[in-house]
Parts: C-alpha cells; structure tokens; sequence
C-alpha cells in the first residue's frame, strides 16, 4: 500500500499504540471458548455481564471474575496458577486456527507502516499467545511490543502498559495516539496522557477526554491520527 503523500507536520503522531484483542483483531469472541469452558469445567455458567467485564483486562483479573461467579470468591494461587496454565494452552489452540481481522485493521496498520510512524502493539494478552497472533498480524510492523505479563502487574486500566510503550519507543505519550475498543483499554491510555482513536466492539466505550470515535478502522490514514490530536474536544482536555 503506497505511503501517504502529504507532509510530516507537528502535529503528526510520534507514534501509533495499538491495541490488539478486539481492535486489531476479531478475536475477544475467540476468548468466549476457554472462558465458557473453564467456568463450565468450575461448575458454574459465564454470564453476560461477567463476561463484558472481562474485555480488555488481564489473565488474573478475569480468572478472579471467573472464580466469584462459580462462588469462590478467594481461590488459591494453586488454583489460579493452574487454571490460567489451562487457559493458556486452550487459547493457544484456538490461536493457532486462522485469527480474523476486524475490518479496516489490516489496511490502516499497513497505511500506518509505509508513512513511516513508529507503531507498537500494546495488549493484556500474555506473550506467548501474543507471538501466535504476530504471525498473523504481522510482527515487523511493530518495533516494540508490549504484552500483559510484562508490567509488573500494572495492567490496563492503569497506564503503564502504554507509558511503558512510549518509554521503549523514545517519546512522550501525550504526542501518541492509541488505538484501542474497550473501556479498560480506553482508560489506560487516557491516563498515560495519549489520544485515543475508540473503536467500540464488545461493550460500549463512553465519552471522554482524549477520546475521537469512530465505527470502524476502515479509511483510517495517518491525516485522522493528526486529526484526533488537534481535535478541539482534544486539545482542551
């Protein structure tokens, strides 16, 4: 895909943190088999609303969610260590079968590369799920990558996955734009101090600071990145 032609500005982003589960890929309902069957496998059913809490969180946040809804509300790190080993090795099949894009994520990552803008992928999932979906996604378009067991237990909402992003890539977050669908992922990235393009999929994302909406990825050029950093309502937050 041909880079875009118009001018590096000061207002152009220092880079482009994406996220992955749900906004780069289709694949928060790849998460529902593990998730529905480990509670199952517990004896208890997944709601809806425990599963929408879920979005965006880490692996321990959603197997405490998992544990409260089957009625065990303080399990053991014996009982988390092995259900998130068991998690991680059903994920890890369900990963290695074709991952599907969410639309326009291919094409605005590509866009993105060939105009020359730093991108890293920014994600609860641990690493070794996460180098599963690099080969589908691509993994030289990102110099950096930075995965949920890789923050000291800092995992989004808190900001440390993306300030840690920005601190690997040399700028400073508030001249980054984040591309995220979730409010956890939403709110980290607002508090490491980045724009954020919201694309919602799971679960609705609300209004905000630093927040510019869209319904797709579709059409994405580096023009909207720079766009959303002098968006008015983003600009005053």
């Amino acid at each position: 895909m041909p880079a875009e032609t118009l001018p590096r500005s000061p207002d152009t982003p220092a880079a482009v943190l994406w996220d992955l589960d749900g906004t780069l890929l289709d694949s928060e309902k790849l998460w529902d088999i593990p998730l529905f069957e480990l509670t199952e496998k517990l004896g208890g059913q997944l709601s809806a609303e425990t599963r929408a809490a879920m979005v965006g969180t880490n692996v321990m946040v959603t197997l405490r969610l998992i544990y409260t809804e089957v009625g065990i509300p303080d399990p053991t790190p014996d009982q988390l260590a092995d259900s998130a080993a068991w998690v991680d090795r059903r994920m890890a099949e369900v990963f290695r079968q074709e991952l599907p894009w969410r639309p326009g994520a291919a094409d605005a990552l590509a866009r993105v590369h060939a105009a020359g803008l730093p991108m890293a992928l920014v994600t609860s999932t641990q690493r070794d799920l996460t180098e599963i979906a690099l080969d589908t996604i691509g993994r030289s378009l990102f110099r950096v990558t930075v995965c949920g067991d890789e923050v000291d237990g800092l995992n989004k909402p808190l900001p440390e996955p993306y300030l840690k992003a920005a601190r690997l890539l040399g700028v400073s977050p508030r001249s980054c734009v984040a591309v995220e669908d979730s409010p956890t992922g939403v709110a980290s990235a607002v508090a490491a101090g980045c724009t954020v393009i919201v694309v919602p999929c799971e679960v609705p994302v609300d209004q905000g600071e630093r927040r510019v909406f869209r319904t797709s990825l579709e059409g994405l050029t580096v023009a909207d990145l720079t766009a959303a950093m002098t968006d008015p309502k983003v600009a005053g937050a």
